[in-house]
């Protein structure tokens, strides 16, 4: 299945207007139970001391919806966000400035097996970008390198418990830009203790609950969307109906621990 040209179509409906992509941001938080994940991992990092000055690398920027968080969450933040696709590079920046926070929020084309900015940031966010890259563990090591002394870096991936949607040998991943079908959790560590990070947490998101959701509030959709632009007009009546036993299961993905699931949420410390 191809994702960019969704991705694309939505980002030409809500970069119209300012308010609309704040509710895009809005939307994307609410859908994706990665970003449940994410968000909760930066609030635990953060809660105590919101005012601190905290230098931020988003590495494979998208959208720029964690950057809308996380300058919005902590006031005196400098982000950068970095992707491949200078359209996204180019609609973030205009973003960010028409809401008057181009001072904090910059975005830039930069490849990530090459980017390497020593000791310069305390946070950096790697949000469903790994899986995309071939070499890996170079850009772990970039990233390592780019961390200041106890930076922490948070990633969302899938896992090889059924990520990307393949659950057999012989499966393909359902997104065709996807370079591996999923990470192995003793694997992601290994190759992140060998860029030089002291310290690896991981955990498996996207539970049985998860799961259920992802199909409900995104699979479904995007597939029906790659059949016929026409099913966008379907998209409002389709999450009334599904969006409240999405989001319960979210939350109860999100309560619970698991011993395997699709997904996998690893913070790193230099």
């Amino acid at each position: 299945m191809q994702y960019d040209p969704v991705k694309r179509s939505l980002g030409n409906v809500f970069n119209k207007a300012p308010w609309l992509r704040k509710l895009f941001y809005n939307l994307l938080d609410i859908l994706l139970l990665r970003a449940w994940y994410i968000k909760r991992e930066i609030k635990k990092l953060y809660s105590k001391d919101r005012n601190q000055s905290v230098s931020v690398l988003d590495a494979g920027s998208g959208y720029g919806q964690y950057d809308y968080f996380v300058s919005s969450y902590l006031k005196k933040s400098d982000i950068l966000g970095v992707d491949v696709k200078q359209e996204q590079i180019d609609d973030c920046n205009d973003f960010f400035t028409k809401i008057k926070r181009q001072d904090r929020v910059k975005f830039e084309y930069a490849d990530l097996t090459e980017f390497s900015k020593p000791d310069t940031y305390n946070l950096v966010l790697s949000v469903d970008v790994m899986e995309h890259i071939l070499e890996d563990e170079k850009v772990f090591k970039n990233i390592c390198t780019s961390l200041k002394k106890d930076g922490v870096l948070l990633i969302s991936t899938p896992s090889d418990q059924g990520g990307s949607d393949v659950h057999h040998e012989g499966e393909h991943s359902f997104i065709d830009e996807h370079v591996r079908d999923g990470y192995n959790i003793n694997d992601i560590e290994t190759k992140l203790k060998n860029a030089g990070f002291s310290k690896v947490e991981s955990k498996y998101s996207y539970g049985t609950p998860g799961s259920i959701a992802w199909l409900l509030s995104m699979k479904w959709p995007i597939l029906m969307l790659n059949c016929s632009k026409l099913f966008f007009i379907l998209l409002i009546p389709y999450y009334i109906v599904t969006f409240p036993f999405a989001f319960v299961l979210d939350w109860i993905d999100t309560i619970t621990s698991h011993k395997t699931g699709t997904g996998l949420i690893v913070k790193a410390v230099k």
